[in-house]
């Protein structure tokens, strides 16, 4: 026995050997069945059609509408871009005091300049992440971020073409 005056010290207690059942095991929960519980169910069992989920369909072997289902996953950052973009566009069109022939097309190719990085984006995706590294990819968001980036990229471009809103920078940098 270890010395009472110290209670972190180790003590020891002695106890009688008691009698082990055979089925013991330490660690086990011995459960007893219920003697009231029915051995049958009450109600047959009748298959409803819901279950487990179904898993998803490999892609790579997927119909092409699970691919462009795939498109819409993400497209937030795309349609975010395109509105920064068309905003400053119309910034600058209107602030061109001119015909609006010009903008327009450089609008429109700004949005084909897009679509083709998101094309070039999903390509390198397939390359690198499918045919490389064998992952499955379930969504374009990184396609759909690399394009918004982009477009905002190009509205930015847009706002400082415009005299009046780098002045208004320029004057608002300065105070600083």
């Amino acid at each position: 026995m270890a010395d009472q005056n110290q209670p972190w010290a180790e003590r020891t207690v002695d106890m009688p050997p008691q009698s082990v059942p055979q089925s013991y095991q330490r660690g086990v929960a011995q459960v007893q069945p219920r003697a009231n519980a029915p051995v049958t169910p009450a109600v047959p069992h009748e298959p409803t059609g819901t279950g487990w989920p179904e898993p998803e369909p490999d892609p790579r072997w997927a119909p092409s509408g699970y691919h462009r289902g795939q498109w819409r996953i993400g497209s937030g950052w795309t349609l975010f871009g395109a509105l920064v973009a068309f905003v400053c566009w119309g910034i600058w069109a209107i602030s061109t005091r001119g015909d609006l022939t010009t903008p327009v097309l450089t609008f429109l190719l700004s949005l084909c300049v897009a679509a083709g990085l998101f094309a070039l984006s999903r390509m390198v995706g397939r390359i690198v992440l499918e045919r490389q590294l064998g992952r499955i990819r379930r969504s374009a968001r990184g396609a759909h971020l690399i394009t918004g980036i982009f477009l905002v990229g190009v509205g930015i471009a847009y706002l400082r073409q415009t005299d009046w809103v780098m002045d208004a920078f320029n004057w608002v940098s300065g105070l600083f």
